[in-house]
């Protein structure tokens, strides 16, 4: 007798909006998860206070990258997550030398001497960190020339990654950079 008539016209009105709004809200979650700084983090710390010459890839899904001496920052359509390094790394950017020597080139025959390489570092340190283009990973590399004991850190795209991998993989034989 109070009940509303289920063919009453604003009955169906108003299950086709709740039947939307429910869609607009379950299709406004991201598709992918926020990339992880956390465990990027962890790796570069890792390979940071290693007492070798060490090289790590740590993949990401991140559009963006923010890489500076103490923090990173990674970005996606998820959202965006930051974390703080333990410690001071070198931040590479793409098309420099240390570009070639992140990748995997002996430092001696990219720079021209041990205060040269040092002068890079510290010019890199100093820039200030800005969002770039991710690739596929972040590498990490801790080497040491000459009493020049430096982290270096940038992203690699796909191509890049054998050239990557061939490095790790002689260091992990003993072989010297």
């Amino acid at each position: 007798m109070f009940d509303t008539p289920i063919d009453a016209w604003y009955a169906w009105l108003g299950l086709s909006v709740a039947t939307l709004v429910v869609f607009g809200v379950v299709t406004a979650f991201p598709a992918t998860p926020a990339p992880d700084a956390a465990g990027l983090a962890e790796t570069i710390d890792q390979v940071a206070t290693s007492d070798y010459d060490t090289t790590a890839r740590h993949p990401i899904t991140a559009r963006t990258v923010r890489l500076g001496p103490r923090r990173v920052g990674l970005r996606n359509d998820a959202g965006t997550t930051h974390a703080t390094l333990a410690y001071p790394v070198v931040p590479v950017v793409g098309g420099t030398p240390l570009a070639r020597v992140l990748r995997g080139a002996a430092p001696s025959a990219t720079f021209e001497s041990p205060q040269a390489f040092a002068r890079a570092a510290e010019t890199a340190r100093e820039r200030p960190p800005q969002w770039r283009p991710a690739g596929e990973a972040v590498v990490v590399r801790r080497l040491t020339w000459a009493g020049v004991d430096v982290t270096l850190v940038g992203t690699v795209s796909d191509g890049e990654l054998p050239a990557v991998d061939a490095a790790v993989r002689s260091q992990a034989r003993g072989e010297r950079a």
